[in-house]
């Protein structure tokens, strides 16, 4: 974890299904860009929160 991380809370919808994933990063831009090299640049996603 990186100093100044904080936990996100990102809805993904992958195969048409809305699933919520935990993400430490600094920011939220940040957060979505652990889940885009995750699942793939067309993966949607629907709101990103801090928890």
């Amino acid at each position: 974890m990186r100093c100044g991380a904080k936990c996100f809370l990102v809805e993904v919808e992958i195969n048409e299904k809305v699933q919520t994933k935990s993400v430490n990063a600094r920011t939220p831009a940040g957060a979505r860009k652990v889940i885009r090299s995750a699942y793939g640049r067309e993966t949607v996603i629907q709101t990103v929160r801090e928890k």
